[in-house]
């Protein structure tokens, strides 16, 4: 008998195998569609060395090409207006960086925009009033409905879906998207990149950002219509906002050397900037889904994904990697507390939260979806090189 994970089909006999850990990186079998070659290594280092690599020269004269002619046309784009592009900033070391770079090194003139969802650490705060202040640049902070975001969260939590980051991203994009639009903002830059994100977290962990999924989950568990809070489907992102609106996102650290360690001294030098424990620490939700829920209860751990990244990029050695892995991806005690902080904040007590928390897990299968029209939508991707991690 055959069950859905991901976007494909895999026997339960695969699901049950041997526990096996690539031999290069960090992947394991709690990624069920990984597959090993006869040296150990797994197809994610393969997708690497294979489709990434060969094509991405960050610094070399073919992306610096590239660069200037994106400059340029921000440049020429922004010719009698206030801003030449949009850069979405948390305050982690991505988007800080990016917002660094474009002010300081290309002169562009962005304006920064940051959404609250309820949930930033004071550490992301500081670090996004710290890179705004220090660049003289003007930021925009929305801050969403709280009771509205709430009532989604819970619903998620309801759901038993491991991708509980779907609605806090969704937000976060969506509020970034819809408000440049309505500033008349063509360009977005973007602070994705192939150094620190070159294997993609398995769709089993990571969902894409599938409304129609998101809707049923808050038809059913939901309570509070969502009447304010940002929402932006695939049709309209990929569709409206890019062909009728002409909207387009550059991902200018994938065409210059980019370094998770230089980039994180430029910033403090610079600007008193502070990392988090992990990468997407920089909200209590955030940290408190992937440090402890997510590993809890499925047994899914970003760092995984996280530091092979950094050891294909040769930024990490599998051995600290897995020095860092036999460690809880943070304080035990400080996951208990900020498990009570999130249950209190979503109305319930901490037993009603770890009661959920036993709860059946499920997957995107179980609520209407649009994975079909995702993969596809994927695949075209692909096709045309937007794409080349592994995606499945």
């Amino acid at each position: 008998m055959e069950r859905e994970v991901g976007l494909l089909a895999v026997s339960d006999a695969a699901n049950q195998r041997e526990y096996q850990i690539c031999a290069n990186c960090v992947m394991d079998t709690s990624d069920s569609m990984i597959v090993f070659d006869e040296k150990g290594i797994c197809d994610h280092c393969h997708n690497y060395y294979e489709s990434i690599e060969p094509s991405w020269k960050p610094g070399s004269p073919e992306a610096r090409a590239e660069l200037a002619a994106m400059v340029s046309k921000l440049k020429s784009y922004g010719e009698g207006k206030d801003y030449d592009c949009i850069i979405g900033l948390s305050g982690g070391v991505d988007s800080s960086y990016l917002a660094y770079y474009a002010k300081e090194v290309l002169g562009l003139r962005p304006l920064l925009f940051s959404c609250d969802t309820g949930w930033n650490l004071n550490v992301a705060v500081n670090n996004i009033e710290r890179i705004a202040r220090g660049l003289d640049c003007e930021l925009y902070t929305e801050i969403v409905n709280w009771n509205e975001m709430r009532d989604l969260q819970l619903a998620f939590f309801k759901s038993q879906v491991p991708y509980q980051d779907i609605v806090q991203d969704h937000v976060i994009f969506a509020a970034l998207y819809n408000f440049a639009v309505k500033r008349g903002i063509k360009y977005t830059l973007t602070g994705a990149n192939y150094s620190t994100e070159c294997v993609r977290e398995p769709n089993e962990w990571v969902y894409q950002n599938d409304i129609r999924m998101l809707k049923d989950i808050h038809a059913r568990y939901g309570k509070a219509p969502l009447s304010s809070l940002p929402l932006c489907g695939m049709f309209k992102n990929h569709l409206y906002y890019r062909y009728v609106k002409g909207m387009k996102a550059y991902r200018p650290l994938n065409l210059i050397p980019y370094t998770k360690k230089d980039a994180i001294d430029t910033l403090h030098d610079k600007f008193g900037w502070e990392p988090y424990t992990n990468k997407h620490f920089e909200s209590v939700f955030t940290r408190f889904y992937e440090g402890y829920w997510l590993i809890e209860k499925f047994g899914y751990d970003k760092r995984r994904a996280h530091f092979s990244s950094l050891i294909l990029t040769g930024q990490m050695t599998r051995e600290e990697a897995l020095s860092k892995l036999a460690e809880p991806a943070y304080d035990p005690k400080l996951a208990q507390e900020d498990m009570e902080y999130v249950a209190k904040k979503l109305g319930l007590t901490k037993a009603e939260f770890e009661a959920m928390m036993s709860e059946p897990n499920k997957t995107y299968r179980d609520y209407k979806n649009q994975s079909g029209m995702i993969a596809a939508a994927v695949k075209v991707a692909q096709l045309v090189g937007m794409e080349k991690r592994n995606y499945r």
